[in-house]
């Protein structure tokens, strides 16, 4: 059995700028903003939100499978996919495009501006979502808009449980399609900006939106999460991070966890804390793939973190 990761994949830029943003955009100018960061560091790394998702799931031991489309220069990334024997079987290329490119900004206090070129994720409703190979997890998580809704279909059609990401896709969509996507769903997770949005567009609270699926998760960083499910708001804290080096791609670490615990069957408080841990070590290194552990390594720090073993 495995779980079926249908998103981004992208090129991410990384830069640094050694300052915060909000000592250089001035709030009365904003209608007419012209701001230029200096940015002395800089790296380009594997990311996308499929890649990093799988990434994660593989080192918890799982079998994780991209369905993404990409572009003519995905060639490194496919060999860094099997180097981490993740498989590329469902990825679509398409040769006219770039393969979608992520140019980030992060400031001192981990605030980020982020610019985004799709390349080749705007054909992703090319791809379909595979019958009979044994997925018993899926999500979809920020793609093209037409990929998104028809892989929504496509899984709720087979009968496949599925997790509902729409991270920073979600402005693609108005209120009545958030709420198809949750009437597809069966489970949905945000980040705390991302839940205000939800509200806004679709006009339901929390609690309501908690209604239409198996469980609501929402992110709130450094300040844990909640987990909504059988009517009931479930608090999980956030693991102790050793350093605070870069949160690019936390938010998939976290998502990976999610997964692990819906596959295995564990609590919502268990799962809730491997996610949180995956983000706490995923922020101590520089990237969204560069960070390794062992099961035996991971499970005594959760141990460590959380007091108890799951």
């Amino acid at each position: 059995m495995s779980a079926l990761i249908c998103g981004s994949m992208a090129y991410d830029t990384i830069m640094v700028f050694h300052d915060k943003f909000k000592n250089h955009i001035l709030p009365e100018k904003v209608h007419m903003i012209n701001v230029s960061f200096l940015v002395p560091m800089i790296r380009r790394e594997f990311g996308g939100c499929a890649g990093n998702i799988a990434y994660n799931l593989k080192l918890l031991g799982e079998t994780p499978t991209i369905m993404a489309s990409v572009g003519h220069d995905f060639e490194p990334y496919t060999q860094w996919l099997n180097h981490c024997h993740i498989s590329s079987e469902y990825i679509k290329t398409f040769d006219d495009h770039y393969t979608g490119q992520a140019y980030i900004t992060t400031d001192e206090d981990d605030n980020q501006i982020t610019a985004f070129h799709p390349g080749a994720m705007n054909s992703s409703h090319e791809n379909s979502v595979p019958e009979n190979i044994g997925i018993s997890l899926g999500i979809v998580s920020p793609d093209g808009k037409e990929g998104m809704q028809l892989h929504a279909k496509q899984f709720a059609e087979q009968g496949i449980p599925f997790i509902f990401d729409p991270g920073q896709g979600m402005p693609m969509f108005n209120g009545d399609e958030l709420l198809e996507f949750l009437d597809l769903a069966t489970y949905a997770t945000f980040n705390d900006y991302e839940s205000e949005l939800m509200q806004n567009c679709t006009g339901l609270t929390l609690d309501q939106i908690a209604e239409r699926v198996d469980a609501l998760v929402v992110t709130m960083g450094g300040n844990g999460s909640k987990i909504f499910a059988k009517g009931q708001c479930i608090e999980i804290p956030s693991a102790k991070a050793k350093e605070l080096s870069d949160p690019t791609g936390c938010g998939d670490a976290y998502r990976a966890g999610l997964i692990y615990g819906i596959m295995n069957e564990l609590d919502w408080e268990s799962t809730g804390r491997i996610a949180s841990l995956l983000g706490s070590i995923k922020i101590e290194h520089h990237g969204t793939q560069n960070h390794s552990f062992t099961m035996e390594s991971f499970k005594k720090r959760y141990e460590e973190s959380f007091g108890r073993s799951f």
